[in-house]
């Protein structure tokens, strides 16, 4: 019997008044065997695994046994991009927050207070009267900073270019530095051609309040860390661990103390008495800076050379500061002292942008808008 046939058999019912329409084969079916729930409907071939119910009339149909629809039934799934769109939405949420940032720092930095506010910025741009904010934080040294010499000349120039700067305050947070470097920006400060006021943050110390000394006028917190006059030098003896770790260093020398400060050995008396001396006439120059910066005998600053800081209050009694003061008293002080009578601006005269600072100028950059485009190529 052939297989049309045994199919339109199979499906006549007894008493039937036409035959039902022939079915299908299973490879005439796309994609294989179809769900047990179809099998209700129509009889396929019978296969391996498959079962058979009898019909009345003697005629057997062939139905496959219930099973789950197979995977390639399954509709397509869309391809997920939802990680896409989420990376977007991330990185634009990080840029938009940056922006906010920088939108709220500049709103705070034009505070104003009497009639003086805080433009800060790179670049100088005045539009009247002005105290210029040159801020030494950090540790005196040639470093190209506003803490060695040629960063605050460099300020210093541009401060005394400006008609509109009258004075300058400098913002001092340092523990000192470079005996050298400070002595260099001590004679910046002093040659200066306007009013100069100091406004001590934590600590204006060493090097740090030898520069501070030339100034018109000196600031301090109460609890500032204030003084230490005096000068150092460390010279490391290493000589005892090389022995003890097997190790035998010898340096040929021009001379017999070329290698005294190389830590390889101990200093003799002669070399001990040389360095001593040496530090004896750095501290000279810092005490006499000190003694002509702030009009005292130069006996005064020795009996307060001590090393040691004082504190902010101690400071204004010894004479090494004039007032408990803030920033803002610092700035009405130096425009006043520049001879401005109402209302004042107050500039900062920073450093060239930071790396991370140019990052934030991308705020001002056209290639922004290319960032969704950009992102289009991950898919």
């Amino acid at each position: 019997m052939q297989q049309n046939d045994w199919q339109n058999q199979a499906w006549q019912q007894p008493g039937a008044s036409s035959p039902q329409p022939p079915r299908r084969t299973p490879d005439e079916v796309q994609g294989g065997p179809q769900p047990s729930s179809h099998a209700a409907q129509g009889a396929w071939a019978p296969s391996s695994g498959s079962q058979t119910t009898d019909i009345p009339g003697g005629q057997q149909a062939y139905a496959y046994p219930a099973q789950a629809a197979p995977a390639a039934y399954a509709s397509p799934q869309p391809k997920k991009r939802g990680w896409i769109v989420a990376l977007v939405a991330v990185v634009l949420l990080f840029i938009v927050t940056i922006f906010g940032m920088m939108s709220c720092t500049n709103v705070l930095s034009g505070f104003s207070s009497l009639g003086s506010s805080l433009d800060e910025g790179s670049s100088l741009v005045t539009t009247g009267p002005s105290v210029g904010v040159i801020e030494i934080s950090g540790t005196i040294q040639y470093d190209g900073s506003v803490c060695s010499p040629e960063g605050l000349k460099g300020k210093l120039d541009e401060a005394a270019e400006d008609p509109n700067i009258k004075a300058i305050v400098l913002r001092v947070d340092s523990g000192g530095g470079v005996a050298t470097a400070g002595e260099e920006m001590t004679q910046y400060v002093k040659d200066f051609s306007k009013p100069v006021v100091v406004s001590s943050a934590s600590m204006n110390a060493s090097a740090a309040y030898e520069i501070s000394s030339q100034a018109d006028y000196i600031y301090t917190a109460k609890t500032s860390a204030i003084g230490a006059i005096g000068t150092a030098m460390q010279i490391t003896d290493l000589s005892g661990l090389y022995e003890k770790l097997g190790i035998n260093i010898e340096d040929i020398t021009s001379a017999e103390g070329k290698d005294s400060s190389y830590g390889t050995r101990g200093l003799t008396d002669e070399e001990r008495a040389h360095y001593q001396h040496m530090v004896d006439q750095i501290n000279e120059t810092f005490l006499q800076s000190v003694a002509e910066g702030r009009g005292m005998d130069i006996e005064e600053v020795r009996a307060l050379a001590t090393g040691m800081t004082f504190t902010g209050m101690d400071a204004v009694e010894n004479g090494l500061a004039d007032e408990i003061g803030t920033l803002e008293t610092a700035c009405m002080k130096a425009a006043e002292l520049g001879g401005i009578g109402g209302t004042f601006d107050t500039v900062y005269l920073h450093d060239e942008a930071s790396t991370l600072e140019s990052l934030f100028s991308l705020e001002n950059s056209s290639d922004i808008t290319d960032i969704p485009n950009a992102m289009k190529e991950l898919d």
